[in-house]
């Protein structure tokens, strides 16, 4: 975990597919909500695909470095952070070389998520539980409330494929702004309509070295709650 970085530069040979189902078989282990696992896991290593990927990715990082290159963020510094869009940059201009990307979906169609939003009759059976004010006070909540349990469904299947990618020596990074351009990722992939997509993550040999990362001191982001210090 401590040399997990987020590897953007990747060499162009080819990951084996064995070993990136060996990926998506650890992804499978981690829990979705009520066990539903209608999570579906896209693997890209095709050169058509790639290149229809490619064409939505550089859109997308134009707009993100323009966007937010110059708003550097706490924490770090102006050369870091130039660091970081320079190899986002190098990423988008050999992004059709990526070996595999793994696209990570799920299909809420049939869970309870969806059956509550749809069926207002099992909401307001929630809401008389909780009583008026208790209602009142959840409302606005509740769209935050729906999209934290979706992403709560795939998120730890993501982290356990970067940790499997790790262990195998590959190099990967988690990226969302797909959601920028969904609509065009969902043509590019022929997904079904009711399955959203919540990650890509592309996955190659890496050019460069793994960790260590560089992170605050734990000191600094842990509270406890009381009085009382440890």
């Amino acid at each position: 975990m401590s040399t997990m970085r987020a590897m953007r530069k990747l060499k162009p040979d080819p990951v084996p597919r064995e070993l990136l189902e060996r990926l998506v078989e650890a992804a499978t282990w981690a829990p979705s909500a009520g066990n539903t696992q209608t999570y579906g896991f896209v693997i890209v290593d095709d050169r058509e695909t790639m290149a229809k990927c490619g064409r939505i990715w550089r859109r997308q990082q134009r707009f993100y470095s323009r966007a937010q290159e110059p708003l550097v963020p706490e924490f770090t510094t102006a050369e870091k952070w130039t660091k970081v869009h320079d190899a986002l940059r190098h990423q988008a201009a050999h992004f059709d070389d990526t070996p595999a990307l793994i696209v990570f979906t799920y299909d809420f169609t049939g869970t309870v998520i969806t059956k509550m939003v749809k069926g207002l009759r099992h909401t307001l059976a929630g809401c008389a539980a909780v009583g008026p004010v208790g209602t009142l006070k959840m409302l606005p909540n509740l769209v935050r409330f729906f999209s934290t349990g979706e992403a709560a469904s795939i998120y730890p299947a993501v982290e356990n494929t970067l940790l499997a990618a790790r262990a195998h020596g590959l190099a990967a990074c988690l990226t969302t702004w797909h959601t920028i351009y969904e609509p065009d990722w969902r043509r590019a992939l022929g997904l079904k309509r009711g399955t959203k997509i919540y990650c890509v993550v592309p996955v190659g040999w890496p050019e460069g070295k793994f960790g260590p990362v560089a992170r605050r001191p734990v000191a600094d982001v842990v509270r406890y709650t009381g009085t009382a210090t440890g």
